[in-house]
């Protein structure tokens, strides 16, 4: 089954706002979630329409596209595939005719128990068209809704079945439908736009379209959008909430703000804290864009070394860490960043970076920022080590190719070819989120995984 980290976005319109256009702008806003394919569907008056393709937003969608999905109803996806799942067939939303009518759903997270429920629903005579843990659950619902008498009640029912990590939006002839799994791993918050409602998953996508934030959905919530107004189901908001601690760190856009807390702020803190465990004498810090470029602030001001600008990106090319195969990965680096020569020459540089997976990225790094003349390059990690996998839709794989399992610290910065090296401490990685409301998963780090993996 294919792990996502992907974004979702839906609006459900009282304005005569061009719902496809909303959409294609929320999607970009969320672009960074996800660069392999794209989708959006569109509800007019009961029949539903979409397109999907392999791509950016502003590569798969153009006027043509735009002008021809009209509605009143629409949600949008952006996605990204592991090794071996990219294809367009596994683009999203995915759409079904189903008895009741037509479904759309767009999905982020991964499902732990999704292998032995495909199963068992081919069993019982299923033909899947995807390989996506997505269409799992489009299953499951349009099951459920052959017994209940509306496609909320259908959802109940599917969430009492699957396990793992799931924030979703979901269109169906009248309604728009946003799902956030009972441990809230994937964010996911509701905004609005004088009358009309938008869900989102990041509040960046919700300022471009400049939508008023009202509030995160909770945890196991359903929220229902229809004719009638909004509404809740909250028969499953009985856990604490596990919200992937990782979002705070790499997946999120600075400028998002996640249960009560800003990104940029909780990036700035990863920072303070390493310039407190590791300092080190030096010229400059730099951070590695776009991710550790906050973190690299908070060092500076904590430490009082000077800030500096030492990596240029090409923001044309797409994040290397989801790049789908380790060749993409490190092709891309190259193709994407940078050194700023006549910045770093001849300094003794401090560089942030978000994370260390399995050390192509931090390793081609260090290479180019001494070659461009820096004389010691010490790195800096805004997070802890990697040493378990995540079953949950973030691309950490198995514990054999986490290059924490298998080095030390020392073995480690001699791959790489730091000069010294510093992770986040683990025990004080919940400092960097003060502010936010609720519980965290950190599994990938501790091993402690939120409930009993299948």
């Amino acid at each position: 089954m294919i792990k996502e980290e992907c974004g979702v976005f839906g609006i459900f319109d009282n304005d005569g706002l061009d719902c496809a256009r909303m959409t294609y702008a929320g999607l970009f806003a969320l672009q960074h979630r996800g660069q392999e394919s794209c989708g959006i569907a569109v509800n007019n008056k009961r029949n539903i329409t979409f397109y999907k393709d392999m791509g950016h937003v502003n590569e798969v969608f153009h006027q043509r596209q735009l002008d021809e999905l009209v509605g009143s109803i629409a949600i949008g996806h952006v996605r990204y595939a592991t090794s071996g799942e990219s294809d367009r067939v596994n683009a999203q939303p995915l759409v079904s005719r189903y008895i009741k009518g037509t479904l759309a759903i767009a999905h982020n997270g991964n499902l732990t128990n999704a292998a032995k429920v495909h199963h068992d629903l081919e069993l019982q005579g299923a033909i899947f068209q995807t390989t996506s843990d997505t269409e799992v659950m489009m299953h499951l619902i349009a099951r459920e809704r052959l017994n209940c008498h509306s496609v909320e009640e259908a959802i109940l029912g599917m969430m009492k079945v699957v396990k793992g990590a799931y924030s979703l939006v979901i269109m169906s002839p009248t309604k728009l439908i946003a799902v956030r799994d009972p441990y809230g791993m994937r964010p996911l918050c509701l905004g609005k736009i004088e009358n009309s409602y938008v869900i989102a998953s990041e509040t960046c996508a919700l300022d471009t379209v400049r939508a008023e934030f009202i509030r995160d959905i909770e945890p196991g919530e359903i929220v229902i959008i229809d004719k009638d107004g909004l509404r809740s189901i909250k028969d499953n908001c009985n856990q604490s909430s596990n919200l992937c601690i990782f979002e705070y760190i790499y997946f999120a856009r600075s400028d998002s703000i996640i249960n009560g807390m800003s990104v940029h702020e909780a990036r700035k803190n990863t920072g303070k804290i390493l310039a407190q465990e590791f300092p080190v004498d030096a010229d400059m810090v730099i951070g590695v864009p776009d991710s550790g470029i906050d973190s690299a602030i908070g060092y500076a001001n904590a430490s009082g070394i000077p800030y500096g600008i030492g990596l240029v990106v090409n923001r044309y090319v797409g994040r290397t860490f989801i790049q789908p195969t380790q060749v993409a990965r490190a092709q891309a680096v190259r193709l994407k960043i940078n050194v700023l020569k006549e910045t770093v020459k001849g300094k003794r540089i401090v560089m942030i970076d978000d994370s260390i997976v399995r050390g192509t990225t931090c390793a081609k790094l260090v290479t180019m920022l001494k070659e461009a003349g820096a004389t010691e390059v010490h790195m800096r990690v805004s997070s802890p080590p990697f040493t378990w996998p995540c079953f949950f839709g973030t691309d950490i794989p198995s514990k054999d190719q986490l290059l924490a399992c298998n080095y030390t610290v020392e073995q480690i910065r001699e791959m790489i070819g730091a000069d010294s090296l510093g992770f986040l401490p683990v025990e004080r990685l919940k400092e960097i989120v003060p502010n936010a409301k609720g519980g965290f998963c950190d599994a990938c780090f501790t091993g402690q995984y939120p409930f009993e993996l299948e």
